[in-house]
């Protein structure tokens, strides 16, 4: 008898509604490969645009999602043991194979990490790409280190709040920028020390607090912001695109010499299962338990509700991380 799972699958590009939840065959995991019951998957922006249609290389039929945290229930190569609690991300996950939407997957070992910790499967589903894209953005791309300013801006995103709690506990000082004056109380608590609000345009408010410009940005909005955000940066200091929640890829005109302003460095961090296998996943979700790094939870959806959770991300209506729970 073939063993079935629920999956949500989407067929052809569009709104929330063409997310489908169905019975598919539990995949079998060759050698080299882990099946995961899937206990918990965070939601992305990418996984959005893929659902859009803007993810040319994606081809459907497809499971998405391009992360997991659950339990193990095959590895053929012996590279786990049943019933460790693991996670995974990147390396094509839920784009080039299918992924995180789903009751199991299979994901290849060599991007799969054991987790030691007891947080809830809500919590620990909120970790892994959130984690791996802060962490890497931070001190991959920015270097960021003790006693540096950080302007974080997008803050209120998912990873921009983690970025804070973890730039915080680096011993930075972080500023980060909201359009909803309402949420300052909410960057705060993830360890922003200074709130601008964000009217598309905020290097002279920053200029009039750091007037050299601060050490390093994390740009979270995209292309929308980031000449602005580059003014916001000092000399010799860098910038950062690691988000693109503005929607827009891309510069109509894009002239460096005007763009960028003098020895301001700009580098971007995408993040694949190299660098998320590089990440201390299991060291940071024990500062989670410790209560030293403050993750900021949205909504928790079951998979039957993905249409719903998917609304909500796309409405900008998450104020933290979305889970769905499987």
């Amino acid at each position: 008898m073939v063993r079935t799972m629920k999956a949500a699958v989407i067929y052809e590009a569009g709104g929330p509604e063409v997310l489908k939840i169905e019975s598919r065959p539990i995949p079998t995991p060759r050698v080299g490969e882990v099946l995961i019951r899937i206990k918990a998957f965070g939601l992305n922006r990418s996984e959005l645009f893929t659902r859009q249609g803007h993810s040319p290389g994606v081809k459907f039929p497809r499971v998405l999602g391009i992360e997991a945290v659950g339990l193990v229930e095959d590895a053929p190569g012996g590279e786990f043991h049943a019933g460790e609690a693991v996670a995974t991300a990147m390396g094509g996950m839920g784009r080039q194979f299918d992924g995180g939407y789903a009751e199991y997957c299979c994901a290849p070992a060599t991007q799969v990490q054991t987790i030691k910790t007891e947080l809830p499967w809500e919590t620990l589903g909120a970790l892994p790409e959130m984690m791996q894209t802060s962490w890497g953005s931070l001190f991959k791309s920015l270097r960021l280190n003790r006693g540096e300013t950080l302007l974080i801006r997008g803050g209120t995103t998912s990873i921009g709040l983690a970025s804070a709690a973890i730039a915080h506990g680096h011993g930075a000082s972080v500023a980060a920028t909201t359009r909803n004056p309402d949420r300052e109380k909410l960057l705060r608590a993830s360890g922003v020390d200074r709130v601008f609000i964000d009217g598309g345009s905020i290097a002279e408010k920053v200029k009039g607090v750091y007037p050299e410009g601060v050490d390093k940005v994390l740009e979270l909005v995209g292309t929308t912001t980031l000449e602005d955000s580059l003014h916001c940066a000092k000399q010799g200091g860098v910038v950062c695109m690691t988000g693109i929640v503005g929607n827009k890829w891309s510069f109509d005109e894009f002239s460096p010499m005007d763009v960028i302003p003098t020895a301001v460095n700009l580098t971007t961090y995408s993040g694949g299962s190299e660098d998320f296998m590089r990440t201390p996943l299991d060291e940071l979700a024990g500062q989670v338990v410790a209560g030293t790094l403050r993750i900021q939870l949205g909504r928790v959806f079951r998979l039957d509700e993905i249409v719903e959770a998917h609304r909500c991300m796309e409405e900008n209506r998450a104020g933290g991380k979305l889970v769905v729970l499987t």
